[in-house]
């Protein structure tokens, strides 16, 4: 019986790290939120496609790496990324191959006339993670976020209490 206790509590702690990193890790991602409610970490934005775009081939439910750039470091042809805010006041990614840079205005605009300041330029794509961005994009999700990180940890709080009301109570098993 002892060995089936060891081994017990060796899986629940392995269990427990397991989770609590995973805790962390979308913690940290939803902490480095920029303006645009894209994470960000330095020059790198982390962004899910919530649709299909017809440049380059993104899929929707893709996470795309995407490095900002400065504007003399952009060519025309490029895709960029940019955000645009809609009339609700929410921001949108948008993707589009760069027409004509004005570096006197600090702007660009795509090829298909949408221009952008570079202040809303996210800039260039550098690695694509096809599908995780589905994940991703629930995992960051207020609901997500409750269901799969806070209502857990407040569960095992509440285990933890009730362990230790019966440990006061009825001390320790293995001492009678």
């Amino acid at each position: 019986m002892k060995t089936v206790k060891i081994v017990k509590k060796v899986l629940f702690t392995i269990i427990a790290v397991v989770y609590f990193a995973f805790a962390l890790c979308m913690t940290l991602l939803l902490l480095n939120y920029n303006d645009y409610n894209v994470t960000q970490f330095g020059d790198t934005s982390l962004i899910i496609l919530n649709d299909d775009v017809k440049v380059d081939g993104y899929k929707k439910g893709d996470l795309v790496l995407v490095e900002s750039k400065e504007i003399d470091e952009i060519s025309e042809g490029e895709v960029v990324f940019a955000y645009r805010i809609d009339s609700n006041g929410y921001p949108q990614i948008q993707v589009g191959k760069v027409g004509e840079i004005y570096p006197e205005e600090e702007a660009l605009s795509f090829e298909n006339g949408d221009t952008y300041s570079m202040k809303f330029v996210a800039g260039k794509p550098t690695n694509v993670y096809e599908g995780i961005g589905s994940f991703l994009s629930v995992v960051e999700s207020q609901w997500g976020f409750l269901f799969i990180v806070l209502v857990p940890c407040f569960l095992i709080f509440i285990y933890e209490l009730y362990a230790l009301i019966i440990e006061i109570k009825y001390g320790n098993e293995e001492e009678e």
